[in-house]
């Protein structure tokens, strides 16, 4: 088959182009760069099967012309900038929304009925319903960047009401491994190697999240996408498990051999639109057979491992 993958220089897109070609099928990636790396797809430029277009997905016309020919998309590329959503809420709109526009209208346009795409758990804003379930009520959203997916949730089901697509949509709790250039661990990593005997640490720690090997992620992307029998297939995707941030910051610090004293902001949320829970209810996608195969504390070790062995990600975020 072949896939056009969007934001596929990206952390989970870069790993989903390598599993896809590894299992013989053809991928475009469409990526502008701006958060993704040209050093992540070296594995895939091995491949004749592989063809890489650089280009927005907020350019239509060009992205239209590069979907030309494939037969599924897999729409990973965002906005993923969470916690500074606030300081430029346009960037969410475009990104996310309007983007995911695009993407429906070019599939249209070139006949293409099947779309896989990279949602969030924080739909569910601060839910009542704990663990938290596909079909829980729907809360205030509490962040732009979750409203904005929401927003493209809602596009992709009208467009398989209307055009007849096939929608596999996944709402992820964070996602770790090689290749993660964002986020807590990133984050703590870098203040740890600045300061190793202070980190600094927005909320109170006690904040409860999960978490996702990305490979773990993959397999279970691909296995919704093989038992697709809905019009629109909406999966959580999370471990049966949580942490507090004290924990992960706990085992990043041994992992990098330092004791720091640990600093808080304070509060219950670390930034406006935090939630202070996250725990998504997986047995929808256990019941085709899928389970992680990595703990949380794997995937926060071999992120680290990850980030010990190419500090070079570091230089690129400055």
């Amino acid at each position: 088959m072949r896939y056009f993958v969007t934001g596929g220089a990206g952390f989970i897109g870069s790993n989903m182009v390598d599993r896809l070609l590894s299992l013989g099928n053809e991928v475009v990636v469409y990526d502008n760069f701006s958060t993704g790396r040209r050093e992540f797809l070296e594995n895939a430029l091995t491949y004749d099967s592989f063809m890489l277009v650089e280009g927005d997905t907020l350019d239509y016309g060009k992205l239209k012309e590069a979907m030309e020919g494939s037969e599924f998309v897999f729409h990973f590329a965002a906005n993923a900038d969470v916690r500074m959503g606030c300081e430029h809420p346009k960037k969410d709109l475009e990104q996310n929304t309007i983007a995911t526009f695009h993407v429906l209208e070019a599939m249209r346009e070139n006949g293409i009925k099947k779309i896989g795409f990279s949602s969030t758990g924080s739909v569910y804003g601060e839910a009542d319903v704990i663990p938290t379930p596909e079909n829980a009520p729907f809360p205030v959203q509490t962040s732009l960047y979750a409203a904005s997916k929401l927003a493209g949730e809602g596009m992709i089901a009208a467009y398989c009401e209307g055009f007849d697509f096939t929608a596999c949509i996944f709402r992820f709790v964070s996602i770790l491994g090689e290749r993660y250039t964002h986020g807590h661990v990133f984050d703590f990593y870098k203040k740890l190697q600045d300061d190793p005997g202070r980190l600094y640490i927005l909320g109170n720690g006690k904040q409860r999240k999960s978490y996702l090997y990305v490979q773990d992620c993959l397999d279970a992307i691909l296995t919704v996408v093989e038992n697709a029998r809905e019009r629109v297939n909406i999966y959580n995707l999370g471990t049966d498990e949580y942490c507090e941030v004290n924990d992960s910051a706990g085992w990043i610090s041994e992992k990098m051999g330092v004791s720091p004293v640990f600093e808080y902001a304070g509060g219950e949320r670390g930034w406006i639109g935090d939630n202070p829970f996250i725990y998504l209810d997986t047995a929808k996608v256990r019941g085709l057979g899928w389970k992680p195969k990595y703990s949380i504390k794997d995937g926060v070790m071999k992120t680290v491992e990850f980030l010990e062995a190419n500090k070079w990600v570091f230089d690129v975020r400055e």
